[in-house]
């Protein structure tokens, strides 16, 4: 039998191996700025999305869940239908089941779906990604993400979990792997990761709802050059960079605020796609345009 490390580099190394094979070249950072619909490339993974996600998890879901599943429908349609093509949940949102309804309509390959897990102990990480699949109504998961990282010591006490994720990868129910983390203790161990692909990592110009010496939830205007250093640091390590918080979890009340957040994530950290909560059409149509303003 192989112990767990040398098993999670056999499929780490297997795993690279396909992914470099089928590929080809990686856009390199800095290139050309486009809109808000175009596709990006995440890194060395290779899986392309959309600058802008259709984030559900706004106060867990419970915005997105209050509008109905009928409201949401169009609301997610209406996004599908103006460019954008990449999803966003978690399995602690209560948003999951709704957006794998909403969802049905479009072809599968359409479109990338991004969701979280919850690393719980005592758990069966493959039996929790099938349970996750039948919720979303979906055959895999574009971007599995290893849910609320928010200790110094999460890249240990996760291993269990990252191992999980490999083999669901190595059997096609995951495509890509990453993780979302709160505070800088978590954040630190993100540059030099060599299992991670994707970063998720909160954003803005003025450190609102971002992350400082805790992993709580408040703000650390102190501390946005640190998280800005860690951005480009896993963008140079090949990692993809996914940021959250753009419109401060909704504090943002003013335009401005809103577009700047979108100018200094894009143009200053250099993030590659921003997930954003909307509950109506005129939310979606506004971060398309701010987005496009930072990128013009």
């Amino acid at each position: 039998m192989m112990n767990p490390f040398s098993r999670r580099d056999f499929l780490k190394t297997s795993l690279a191996a396909g992914t470099m094979a089928s590929v080809g070249s990686v856009p390199l950072y800095g290139a050309t700025p486009g809109s808000a619909t175009d596709k990006v490339t995440l890194g060395k993974s290779g899986l392309q999305v959309t600058r802008l996600a259709f984030g559900t998890g706004t106060n867990n879901g419970h915005v997105q869940a209050e509008l109905g599943q009928k409201e949401f429908n169009r609301l997610v349609h209406y996004a599908y239908d103006h460019g954008i093509r990449f999803y966003e949940t978690a399995e602690a949102y209560v948003t999951p089941a709704m957006l794998g309804e909403a969802l049905k309509p479009f072809p599968r390959d359409s479109y990338q779906l991004m969701t979280k897990v919850t690393t719980d102990e005592g758990v069966d990480p493959l039996k929790r990604f099938d349970e996750m699949r039948k919720t979303s109504q979906t055959d895999y998961f574009d971007i599995m993400l290893l849910h609320w990282q928010h200790t110094s010591d999460w890249v240990s006490t996760t291993s269990r979990w990252q191992d999980g994720v490999l083999e669901a990868q190595q059997k096609q129910m995951i495509h890509t792997r990453g993780a979302s983390v709160h505070g800088l203790p978590a954040l630190r161990q993100m540059p030099g990761n060599q299992w991670l692909q994707v970063a998720m990592i909160r954003m803005n110009h003025n450190g609102t709802r971002m992350d400082g010496p805790t992993y709580a939830d408040n703000n650390n205007p102190d501390n946005v050059s640190e998280v800005v250093a860690h951005v480009r640091q896993v963008k140079k390590d090949g990692m993809g960079v996914i940021s959250m918080k753009l419109v401060g979890a909704g504090d943002f009340t003013k335009h401005e605020d809103r577009l700047a957040a979108m100018r200094y994530a894009f143009n200053h950290a250099g993030i590659d796609a921003a997930t954003v909560g909307f509950k109506n059409t005129q939310e979606i149509d506004e971060a398309i345009s701010n987005i496009n303003q930072a990128l013009a």
